[in-house]
């Protein structure tokens, strides 16, 4: 997997306990287009801190140009703000 973290803006629901559960994201592309993927499969959900941040990473699973692809999402818990870290 290629390292992007390059910010998204996505659409999750949260449970009761504030765990957020991605839906769907949208990426810019190089040529200024936008990209919207679903996300088919949450594969794991982790935490860790890093200098003091706490983020969450999922792990999750979608179909990307007609081929199944495994991709990391990483939430800032802090700022409430999405990137997507692999791919």
């Amino acid at each position: 997997m290629k390292v992007y973290m390059q910010p998204i803006e996505s659409i999750v629901w949260f449970t009761k306990e504030g765990i957020p559960h991605p839906i769907r994201f949208r990426i810019q592309a190089e040529d200024q287009t936008y990209r919207v993927i679903k996300v088919s499969r949450i594969i794991t959900r982790q935490e860790e801190k890093v200098a003091g941040n706490r983020m969450l990473i999922f792990r999750c699973q979608s179909e990307i140009n007609g081929l199944l692809r495994v991709f990391e999402l990483k939430y800032e818990i802090n700022t409430c703000k999405w990137y997507l870290y692999k791919i």
